[in-house]
Formats: C-alpha cells, structure tokens, sequence
C-alpha cells in the first residue's frame, strides 16, 4: 500500500504554520534541513527547557491531505502547512498504522513512524473551533480521537517534494497502535516506546481513514507544561475547552 507526498514545508522559527517549500531535505537522526524542530534530542519549544536530554521523537510531522477536505465540509479552509506539518500526504492511513511503521519517501528517504501528534491549544488560534474537530470525544466510544497527524524520525535522508510516492512497509506483528507522542523517549524499534494504546484505532472515518483515539487524555500546551484548553464540561475534565 503507498500514497503520495502533495506538499513539503518547513521553518526556521518556532512558529504554528509552516510555509511549503518546493523541496525539503530530510537529515538522517535529525529530522529536516533548516527547520526549527530538528535535532537529536527534543526540540519542543517549551518541553526542552526542562527535557533538553530526551530523544527527539518529532523530527518530521506528517499529515494527510483529506483531512483538509472533511475540515473544509465543515467551514474551516486548511492548506498545507498550515497546522505545522513538515510532510503533507494523499492515499496514506497516517493514523491506522502502527508503530515502527516505516515510510519510503521518494527514491531515498525513510522515516519511522513514532505516534500521534498531540494537538497543540493554539490551533484554536489558529481557526476558532478548529481544535474540537482534530480532537474530540467519540460519544460511541467515550474516547478521545487524535486526526492532527503522525510524528516520525529520520532513517534515511533524502530530498522530498511534491509528487514523490509514499511507500508503506508495517513493522513485524504483533502490531501496536499509535498513541501520542508525549515526550521523548526511544521508538518501539530501539527497545521501547512509552506505555501501549490505550484503544487500538477506531473504524474507518467519514473521509475513509481512521481516528486514532486513547483514553483520558489532555491536549498539549505550546505554552509550557499547563494542561492549557480544559475545563468542566458535560464530556468531564479532559476535554478541549476554556482554560483549567
């Protein structure tokens, strides 16, 4: 199974949007040549202040394109890089993959698929009510569901653009399902990643891809280490929303 890259972006500066590029070069153990969250060890503007040690494990965002399409049936015009992603994809599952997931990326470049983006409060900055649409609670399941995009490290560097194939290769079974990329840590292929999913994902969405989901979870603040975009509703405490 494969896809198709539709657009690259990167930036030099912390920043919420990335602009797309024609190309982007991917470095080997560090992520993109030129953006800011490249690097060996965690490049979270506020994470490595008081984490600066721990492994990058967000070296590349990725995201799929029909994510645009179904915001865009609801109101919100989204367009490549515009959510921060460095990698933006067509006819890929980002989020049904599971861990250890490599991707091939045009003739040389590889990544290693290392869980969900954890969607950042500013995204309501970004487009009011935009972060209830790429997190929010499943009212069948009770869980949260995660469609911001996957993280991954560099295997293999490579130049990217626009029109490259995305090729897939899975991980040897048993499969584990992506959670969210919550600090750093080694990937499942080095030894381990974190604790195990707390959901496997859940069926096929409305665009024909998968919602990711976990339990009990909070959305991460760009601004530090507070729980930023909570408060009591009728869903509980671990809910998007005004501020805790």
């Amino acid at each position: 199974m494969g896809g198709r890259v539709t657009a690259v972006s990167r930036n030099e500066r912390y920043g919420f949007s990335k602009p797309t590029h024609p190309f982007i070069t991917l470095l080997a153990g560090l992520g993109v040549e030129g953006d800011v969250h490249a690097g060996t060890t965690i490049r979270h503007q506020f994470r490595m202040t008081y984490e600066p040690d721990l492994p990058n494990l967000r070296q590349v965002h990725l995201m799929h394109e029909e994510l645009f399409e179904e915001l865009a049936v609801k109101g919100f015009d989204v367009s490549a890089g515009q959510l921060g992603e460095n990698v933006t994809t067509a006819g890929v599952d980002l989020l049904g993959l599971p861990t250890g997931t490599l991707l091939r990326l045009g003739e040389e470049a590889v990544l290693e698929v290392t869980g969900l983006r954890n969607p950042c409060a500013k995204i309501n900055d970004f487009r009011q009510g935009l972060l209830g649409e790429v997190f929010a609670l499943d009212p069948v399941s009770g869980e949260f569901t995660f469609k911001s995009g996957v993280m991954a490290v560099v295997r293999a560097g490579g130049t990217v653009r626009a029109g490259d194939t995305v090729e897939v290769e899975l991980p040897p079974p048993p499969h584990r399902a992506l959670e969210r990329v919550k600090r750093g840590g080694p990937s499942r292929r080095s030894t381990v990643h974190g604790r195990t999913a707390a959901a496997a994902p859940e069926p096929y969405g409305e665009m024909g891809f998968r919602f990711a989901s976990v339990r009990a979870v909070r959305v991460q603040s760009c601004g530090g280490n507070s729980p930023r975009g909570f408060g009591t509703s009728p869903y509980g405490p671990n809910r998007p929303g005004q501020g805790a």
